[in-house]
């Protein structure tokens, strides 16, 4: 696949499935040799004083650095910066930055050299992967730690995984026949300069949202059967007075996916259902919303340009100016959280009305209650992930912190914004998960009477995979089985 063909989340996430190599087309290969061969001008132009190019970085932009020392101070620049610490950071989210990275220097305002973009291209395509950190940005001067230790290995240094472990990048460099990379002027920073951790992390969150809303409907439908709640919360009529669009949708495709369920036809003895069930368009719809809103922030910095300074040959221009500033990322993946995080929360009550004991089900769905404890602590499972999700969605964009001796005075903790939306997509994930297997657990109590076809195709595939418990069984297997079949 060509890189300029990769554009939106939807290229990203089939590239991801098909493993398909990239390469740089013609338009990138020209632009990259066009910006590179205008820097090496402006450098040899007497007087010209550049920062990040022949000046020192930081709060030391005003010392000039002379030309013969330029490229040392790139090399001093990755080693300097590459100063990561705490988890490692997963190696699918590292490819990912990797590309991140090529695609904005490919656009070529970055003065970078083809060899240096076209290296970094080889390390995506033969999964020549760096080992990345997950503390030390701040998200706003870029992401300056982990991509120092993404980029460190084209000068042969830092580590790289080979075959699960991490070994020296000289040593699979020279595996591979590759020599380290002669950095030029401009380079380091171009490398560690971008908003590639956090974006890499918010694409690969919004990719398993999308699963996830994907799922959520399924799971809950199958929780709407096995309560036996009323089918009128899912007609189209309330939801279009409302005028929200995420509501509409997901209660068509509650409706959608029930249709033809014995279950959900039958005649209700209650007049209500509680919220968790009643209010699920509502609920999801919101988070249907703010998730699209989320994707087209992560669509339009997949397509960016955020190194600094940047470089314009036609208007004869290098402006320094701010793209690696991760706010809007920041605000959008705090957002991302909360909304994914909601979603757990609503499926937890769910969980808890299933094993109240209520509607015919026994309590805990245990067949000999007080014998059998059946699902009661997969439900304080269930509670304990939503309240730690509670405690991450706390936001990371309100908060910053001064550094670089005050020059970089407004960060925007991006890249922690990033992670804690990580750990709440897996969080959000399990809860699911823990809703699918209680819910198969609670719809076989219904018996005979059967949910729709297209439910009961779903409880089929999972039940194939996850054994759905008669008795009180070890339970923590199943869980963290019933998430992988779900989610992976």
């Amino acid at each position: 696949m060509l890189l300029e063909q990769i554009t939106s989340i939807a290229h990203i996430k089939s590239l991801i499935a098909s493993g398909e190599a990239v390469q740089l087309g013609e338009q990138s290969i020209a632009a990259i040799n066009k910006s590179h061969a205008y820097i090496n001008q402006k450098i040899n132009t007497p007087g010209t004083v550049i920062y990040g190019i022949n000046t020192g970085f930081g709060s030391l932009c005003n010392t000039v650095v002379p030309n013969k020392d330029l490229s040392q101070l790139q090399y001093n620049l990755l080693r300097s910066h590459a100063c990561g610490t705490g988890d490692l950071v997963p190696q699918s989210v590292v490819k990912l930055m990797l590309l991140l990275k090529v695609k904005s220097l490919a656009y070529g305002y970055s003065g970078v050299q083809l060899e240096t973009v076209q290296r970094l291209l080889d390390f995506y395509n033969k999964d020549i992967l760096p080992v990345v950190y997950q503390q030390g940005s701040l998200g706003a001067s870029g992401d300056l730690a982990p991509l120092s230790h993404l980029c460190l290995p084209l000068i042969g240094e830092g580590e790289v995984w080979h075959k699960g472990e991490m070994v020296p990048a000289s040593e699979l460099m020279q595996l591979h026949g590759m020599a380290p990379i002669a950095l030029g002027p401009k380079e380091g920073l171009a490398l560690i300069n971008g908003t590639q951790f956090m974006s890499a992390y918010g694409i690969m969150c919004q990719i398993k949202a999308e699963t996830i809303l994907e799922h959520v409907a399924k799971i809950a439908s199958v929780s709407i059967d096995a309560f036996d709640a009323r089918p009128e919360p899912f007609l189209p009529h309330t939801h279009l007075i409302r005028n929200q669009t995420g509501q509409q949708k997901a209660a068509a495709g509650i409706k959608e996916l029930l249709e033809g369920s014995q279950i959900h036809a039958a005649h209700k003895t209650q007049v209500q259902d509680p919220y968790s069930f009643r209010c699920i368009p509502q609920v999801h719809g919101a988070s249907i919303d703010a998730l699209a809103y989320v994707g087209s922030v992560m669509a339009m910095e997949l397509n960016a340009v955020t190194d600094n300074p940047n470089i314009f040959p036609d208007d004869d221009l290098v402006i320094s100016g701010g793209n690696f500033h991760g706010q809007t990322l920041a605000l959008s993946m705090d957002f991302a959280a909360i909304a994914l995080s909601e979603l757990a929360n609503i499926s937890e009550r769910r969980v808890y009305k299933l094993i109240a004991g209520e509607r015919g089900l026994p309590p805990f769905l245990a067949s000999n209650a007080g014998l059998e404890s059946g699902f009661m602590i997969a439900q304080y499972t269930a509670a304990g992930i939503v309240s730690q999700n509670k405690q991450l969605c706390t936001p990371a964009s309100v908060d910053s912190i001064v550094s670089s001796n005050g020059q970089e005075d407004h960060v925007s903790m991006g890249a922690n914004a990033a992670t804690k939306l990580y750990k709440v997509c897996e969080n959000v994930e399990q809860v699911l998960a823990i809703e699918m297997l209680t819910a198969c657990k609670a719809i076989q109590f219904r018996r005979p009477a059967k949910s729709s076809d297209s439910i009961e195709n779903f409880i089929a595939h999972f039940s194939q995979h996850v054994e759905i418990p008669d008795g009180d069984v070890y339970l923590s297997p199943l869980l963290r089985k019933a998430k992988a079949v779900l989610f992976n």
